[in-house]
């Protein structure tokens, strides 16, 4: 199983191989040992597409000396699945995003229990599905945080996006899904889990908003010590939204929230609803009842007819809120989309130029802001131990911040430990473990 672009595509990923090893599958160590390989692909951006055509040559490589079956899934499947056909011979089945659950039967259908393939003519036929359909469990066995997804689709179409088209219209999990995913997960000494959707604060089901849910998850949490979410979209960011997250402590203080564009006329042609004051209070009402939060962002330059002027006034923004962490990119040109029709496209050479200079910008401010808080003592979720040092160990605080340092033993992946902040190497903290 490959699995490219969002948290959602992984998420994904991890319910389909976690289905199979409950058919007895395992997971092959290489390519070359696979009776299946599954591709979840992607397609925000073209880039994406691209790592994908190449893999598709070296599985079509692959299957002329052994046996397996190919299956490409995901959004680059929704979006063009003819032109796969016709280009990519090998793939036995290309899966659209409603489908991808019933990726189990066929394989268990195609590959016998001793590993043998089966000719597609011999095998069961399966049945598609006509709207999304969520899976019971998204949980990957030995990982100490979960992904769990609330919702999918979008109904916003920004201008320059192709999620609408390749996810589909907003639908919401059942709030009773939810609760046993979470409970389950609890059980099985989770310590952190992050509620997943293309406008993750859109959710709604019934009379269940996004505020009640999260207040109603955390009723229900023993073990997990965080909860975040991703990505909310700030025209449905509410004061009830900021409501819960000031009351419920297990709700980790920091926040992803898009901005995009930080100019009005930009975020117009964007379709994205909001203004920047809009998008500004949101932050100082948060900042207010949660003295101590931090966030991050996406930002995009380069978007049709951006000025030089309305690129500073995008890293204007970012400056005045004091990111930890902002995804930055430039327009890149999805077909099918509007503003890939839109007049005064930015050539590439002024959009990459634009791009550097924000993200130079911002790596700058991130360590002025991250040198502040060296010093500090806060709690760490052990997530490895550490590459480049096995004496070390690697961890992230509530802010989802890393940090590296030294423990007289190994410590549990999982576990929670006190940390000082004594330094900054990079975008990663020294530390040293403090006895509670």
């Amino acid at each position: 199983m490959e699995a490219y672009g969002c948290q959602m595509s992984k998420a994904e990923a991890d319910a389909i191989e976690t289905m199979l090893q409950g058919q007895q599958w395992e997971k092959a160590q290489s390519p070359q040992e696979a009776q299946a390989v599954i591709l979840n692909t992607c397609s925000v951006r073209q880039t994406a597409e691209n790592r994908i055509w190449g893999r598709l040559g070296f599985f079509s490589h692959l299957k002329t000396v052994q046996q397996l079956v190919l299956v490409l899934t995901g959004c680059m499947a929704e979006r063009i699945p003819d032109e796969l056909e016709k280009k990519a011979k090998a793939i036995d089945y290309i899966i659209g995003t409603n489908d991808k659950l019933r990726i189990v039967s066929i394989l268990c259908s195609r590959v016998t229990p001793d590993g043998k393939v089966i000719p597609a003519s011999s095998a069961s036929p399966d049945v598609e599905s006509s709207s999304y359909e969520f899976a019971d469990l998204y949980y990957r066995k030995g990982d100490v945080t979960a992904f769990v997804p609330i919702m999918n689709g979008c109904n916003n179409f920004c201008s320059y996006c192709i999620v609408p088209y390749v996810r589909g219209r907003e639908v919401s999990r059942p709030v009773e899904s939810i609760i046993h995913e979470i409970e389950t997960l609890d059980a099985m000494g989770v310590h952190e889990v992050q509620l997943l959707g293309q406008n993750v604060n859109s959710y709604h089901y019934g009379d269940w908003t996004f505020a009640k849910l999260l207040k109603e998850v955390c009723r229900h949490l023993d073990s997990i010590m965080w909860v975040r979410f991703d990505s909310p979209h700030p025209k449905d960011f509410g004061d009830d939204v900021i409501e819960v997250l000031a009351s419920e402590p297990r709700i980790a203080r920091h926040y992803h929230i898009p901005l995009q564009s930080g100019s009005d006329r930009i975020l117009d042609l964007m379709n994205r609803r909001y203004t920047v004051e809009r998008f500004m209070q949101i932050i100082d009402k948060i900042r207010k009842a949660i003295p101590d939060a931090t966030f991050s962002t996406d930002v995009m330059v380069g978007f049709p007819s951006e000025t030089e002027e309305e690129a500073s006034m995008t890293w204007n923004v970012m400056d005045k809120i004091g990111l930890i962490e902002a995804f930055m990119y430039y327009w890149n040109t999805r077909e099918g989309t509007r503003a890939a029709s839109m007049p005064d496209q930015i050539p590439e050479p002024e959009k990459i130029r634009r791009l550097q200079k924000i993200i130079d910008l911002q790596l700058a401010r991130c360590a002025s802001i991250k040198e502040g808080r060296t010093g500090t003592v806060q709690k760490v979720l052990v997530t490895q131990i550490s590459r480049d040092d096995s004496s070390q160990m690697l961890g992230r605080n509530e802010h989802g911040e890393m940090v590296a340092f030294n423990s007289p033993q190994e410590l549990a992946i999982g576990s929670v430990v006190s940390v000082k902040f004594n330094s900054l190497n990079g975008n990663t903290f020294q530390g040293v473990l403090v006895n509670d």
